[in-house]
């Protein structure tokens, strides 16, 4: 049993700006964001083109679902607009809404998320505005004031629990405003199910628990504990405790600790068939994955490769993860177990999302030489001084060749703002 007396006990309200993208736009055209049809997506010229953000009524009388739908999938009804993403627009409102946060708390007890969702700690604050909810209430009709944008928030005694409050109660209250106290877990997030609804585990993690008789959180928090750990290690510690409420991370770090990684996905605009056009673009996503770990002063292990097929070959896919010796954030390392993967699982299909991920990190402090890699500690070096030139000259200013054939995609996403168009 959990002894919620010793635990944090902190007013924490988690925000999320609903249907951002979407909301943005609409307002810019003078629309009520809650009762257009709108959608948001990267290219109209491109059917294939990823619906960013759909207004609420979009999503609710004709299915379109963000991040999932497709341009195409959008039905051909004449009170839909489809906008193109303004990323340029969206991060200017983004960050004068994270000035309305600053008026009720120091910047310090301000943690942005993402462009869209954000933690305040308001601990404190109850003389200067009144409690946890009178505060969320306040902020939430400043910001619809200004901007007639709507919002949901979560409030909890911890990050975890703020971030529970917002995904599975708020956005189902009339208020949009939801409270979480411990006492509230029995009823509110062991009834849980399927378990890919709370925060922090995925589908192949839900697979993965269900067939270990775990069907909901009320029974993932009474699995013993020591047989989640040595099935999971510190994630089984880890999920076990946030099926309790448990989360002692301080305002800002990360929910997961240990899910630490760089990685890069990107969803390919033609299916790509020939494999020296997909190891191209293997290549170039290896050279931002390792520039992201160089950048944190990090280096990691497990090098993980994911190919989804295009819908033309009937989809599917594969994920598989290599683990090597020594922690590294040099491109060429990188890549070149990508290409292990690579050969070793692809089915030869049409290939159109790509992703990569570098994990089990640790600092680049360390650099074990060795008399067969003469030119090691000049590779790692190098990749330091590549990164200097692009961060004063521009992401474009050094490129491989590969960038400049026709399967390359790093010069024209140089010209792009969060993978979008400004």
């Amino acid at each position: 049993m959990i002894n919620y007396d010793e635990l944090p006990h902190n007013q924490i309200l988690c925000i999320d700006m609903k249907s951002f993208y979407a909301s943005c736009s609409a307002v810019m055209r003078g629309l009520d964001p809650m009762t257009c049809y709108l959608a948001v997506v990267g290219n109209k010229e491109q059917p294939g083109s990823i619906v960013l953000a759909a207004s609420p009524r979009l999503k609710k009388e004709f299915g379109v679902k963000s991040a999932s739908s497709r341009l195409f999938n959008i039905p051909d009804d004449k009170r839909i607009i489809i906008e193109e993403a303004k990323m340029s627009s969206y991060l200017k409102i983004s960050t004068e809404i994270i000035k309305i946060f600053n008026r009720y708390a120091p910047m310090e007890d301000i943690h942005v998320y993402s462009v869209d969702e954000s933690f305040i700690k308001v601990d404190g604050l109850k003389n200067l505005f009144g409690n946890a909810y009178t505060i969320a209430q306040m902020i939430k009709d400043e910001i619809y004031k200004n901007f007639g944008l709507p919002c949901t928030i979560g409030i909890g005694p911890n990050m975890l629990m703020a971030k529970l409050a917002l995904d599975l109660e708020s956005k189902k209250v009339p208020s949009g405003i939801a409270v979480w106290t411990y006492e509230d877990i029995p009823t509110k997030l062991w009834p849980v199910s399927p378990l890919s609804e709370m925060w922090g585990i995925g589908r192949r993690m839900e697979r993965n628990l269900n067939r270990m008789g775990i069907f909901n959180v009320g029974q993932l928090a009474k699995y013993p504990l020591e047989m989640l750990e040595k099935k999971f290690g510190i994630i089984g510690n880890q999920l076990y405790h946030h099926a309790w409420g448990v989360d002692l991370s301080d305002l800002g770090a990360p929910l997961l600790q240990g899910q630490i990684s760089y990685g890069k996905g990107q969803i390919l605009l033609r299916d790509y068939k020939e494999e020296h056009e997909i190891k191209a673009v293997i290549l170039e996503m290896c050279e931002e994955v390792a520039r992201r770990a160089r950048s944190a002063k990090k280096a990691g292990r497990t090098i993980s490769l994911g190919i989804g097929y295009s819908d033309s070959d009937f989809g599917g896919g594969f994920h598989r993860s290599h683990t090597i010796d020594e922690p590294t954030n040099v491109t060429m390392d990188i890549y070149n177990e990508c290409l292990k993967l690579f050969h070793q699982f692809y089915e030869g299909k049409s290939v159109r999302q790509i992703s990569i991920t570098l994990s089990k990190i640790t600092d680049d402090v360390t650099l074990q030489l060795n008399l067969f890699e003469p030119d090691k500690l000049k590779l790692h070096d190098l990749g330091y001084v590549v990164d200097k030139i692009r961060d004063r000259f521009g992401s474009a200013a050094l490129l491989r060749a590969v960038s400049f054939t026709e399967a390359g995609t790093s010069l024209k996403r140089s010209a792009l703002v969060g993978g979008h168009k400004a």
